[in-house]
């Protein structure tokens, strides 16, 4: 496989509108957070003594997403609320997630980050995973974050800041045809949404797993 040593500029339209052409002069417009997600895919996020590449990313859209912790407002789903490029971090049980909140203040739409490639610090992201495999260490947005060092200790940090916990700018991207799309893994509401995203033939993407009661 070719190397994905590579990054994607900061985009300051990522939370536009985007459009996708039906054919036959028909075009859809999407949630903004939809083009924010695959916008993701190839950014380097900067942890705590590690760095990876973005291969797997979901994104949520808010209060008209019921998938989504904005669907209603709470204090701990606030934080996605704005402003945008903040990192918002919640736990399940042991684990944590990381996401990035990409839209306007008040509107409530996030990515979360599914998957990612150990680029730099990869001694760091080992002795927090333990003895798996390269392509295990960040595969599922609890492994993620903890190949990161991420925890809710990070929660509200700006990611465009450029210390701390962050995403590094650089030219490139993920080609159109090189990104896949498809349900979201482990949602009950809103499950058939297509709206999970990765890197074709990446093995560090995770496994799809459907919610038993959606």
């Amino acid at each position: 496989m070719e190397s994905l040593v590579f990054a994607m500029a900061i985009d300051p339209n990522w939370n536009q509108p985007s459009q996708a052409d039906l054919g036959g002069g028909v075009v859809e417009e999407s949630p903004a957070v939809l083009a924010a997600a695959r916008g993701l895919l190839g950014r380097r996020l900067v942890g705590h003594g590690a760095t990876l590449l973005i291969t797997e990313v979901e994104a949520y859209n808010g209060p008209d997403d019921p998938a989504s912790h904005a669907f209603t407002r709470t204090p701990r789903s606030a934080i996605m609320y704005g402003p945008p490029h903040r990192l918002y971090v919640y736990q399940i049980h042991t684990h944590h997630c990381a996401n990035i909140v990409t839209s306007p203040e008040g509107q409530g739409s996030a990515v979360l980050l599914r998957a990612g490639i150990v680029v730099e610090g990869i001694e760091a992201a080992r002795a927090r995973r333990g003895d798996v495999a390269d392509r295990l260490l960040a595969r599922g947005p609890g492994n993620l974050a903890r190949a990161l060092g991420i925890t809710k200790a990070d929660l509200a940090t700006d990611l465009l800041d450029g210390t701390g916990v962050h995403l590094l700018p650089g030219p490139g991207g993920i080609a159109a045809d090189r990104i896949a799309a498809g349900p979201r893994v482990g949602v009950r509401m809103a499950a058939d949404r297509p709206w999970r995203f990765w890197i074709d033939g990446e093995p560090s993407v995770s496994a799809y797993r459907r919610h038993p009661a959606a």
